[in-house]
């Protein structure tokens, strides 16, 4: 049973960046809220996005919570938590017991990694109220305790040094660690690993998604109510600009998901995902892949286990100077699809 949580609103409530290099418009506009944060609820939980996936693959007839309930206690192996000890080069900062750790995943990205930061550290500072949409989470918590959490895996520009400087110019709310090794994966595994929130989360570094949806990320475990949530472009309610090759190539990937491993989730690859302490524990060790496929892991793993998943509507819009390689994004995409394949087939969770 999760332990309802009290939001935390004390010293983190507000902060003025002193070295900030101009937030352009482009950022401004994607943190407009969304069109449909306010829009009703509809009666039929089945059919909203607000309804929680609880995915249950397994036999749950003899489960003692036939609800889909939380009840990660008694699946076997929450005790193997990753353990990143040298496997980090370096860090500015040690975990904190926090709500919330928000890493952000980076390899040379010293153009917008200060200017992102500071714009999501200014977020989480300021007051705000709850979005009506989001009533249902009972208490939502829009002021919660929060660390941001850097992680340089492998650049060969000046990120890292960015990174340093903004660890400690703000100890308080950001630290900083250097991978030596590329792979979102990876970055996304040490950094959860070592973490000592209650909930760990992660976003793009180009804050695609809209930064508001940070409290919908984080909330929907804080108060018990799932123990993944990843946002979804692919949702009716979405509002998504990106190029039409994007699009095909996203939607392409979540029917071949479908067809080959029998997910029910839509939009993988959405990189606005968190999730609670108890599922790191429980999940990372068995998450194989390192790169781009991590995502997809992660959530099908979750599915397989039939850990309470939230699935939301995001605001996204692309950033046009991506770096990631599509073809070759593609191609071990695949091959980790053939992996977990056999993997679920031989193992028959």
């Amino acid at each position: 049973m999760t332990t309802q949580h009290q939001p935390q609103t004390a010293t983190q409530s507000s902060f003025t960046p002193t070295s900030a290099t101009g937030t352009d418009k482009s950022k401004r506009e994607r943190s407009n809220p969304p069109a449909f944060y306010d829009a009703p609820r509809s009666s039929d939980q089945s059919k909203t996005p607000y309804a929680p996936q609880t995915f249950d693959v397994h036999d749950s007839s003899n489960d003692s919570d036939p609800s889909g309930a939380s009840n990660l206690s008694n699946v076997p192996g929450l005790s193997g938590a990753i353990d990143p000890v040298g496997l980090i080069a370096e860090q500015v900062g040690n975990p904190v017991q926090v709500d919330a750790d928000i890493v952000i995943p980076v390899y040379n990205e010293h153009e917008e990694l200060a200017d992102s930061v500071l714009t999501l550290m200014q977020y989480l500072g300021s007051p705000r109220s709850v979005p009506a949409s989001a009533q249902w989470q009972s208490p939502y918590p829009p002021q919660y305790s929060w660390n941001i959490v850097i992680a340089d895996n492998a650049s060969t520009d000046d990120t890292w040094s960015i990174a340093v400087d903004l660890a400690r110019q703000y100890p308080q709310f950001v630290r900083a660690v250097r991978i030596p090794a590329k792979g979102r994966g990876r970055a996304l595994k040490l950094a959860w690993g070592q973490s000592h929130a209650k909930v760990r989360a992660y976003m793009d570094v180009d804050l695609s998604t809209d930064i508001r949806l940070t409290d919908v990320l984080v909330g929907s475990i804080l108060n018990g109510h799932a123990e993944v949530a990843s946002g979804c472009r692919l949702l009716d309610e979405s509002q998504v600009t990106r190029s039409p090759k994007r699009e095909f190539i996203s939607r392409s990937y979540n029917v071949l998901l479908r067809a080959t491993l029998g997910v029910t989730f839509e939009d993988a690859q959405c990189g606005f995902k968190a999730i609670s302490a108890k599922a790191a524990d429980f999940l990372l060790p068995q998450i194989k892949d390192n790169e781009w496929f991590f995502d997809t892991e992660l959530l099908t793993l979750a599915q397989t286990y039939g850990l309470p998943t939230y699935i939301f509507p995001v605001r996204w819009v692309e950033d046009a100077g991506t770096t990631v390689n599509i073809p070759d994004t593609v191609r071990k995409d695949l091959k980790g699809i053939r992996r977990m394949r056999h993997e679920l087939a031989a193992s028959a969770i």
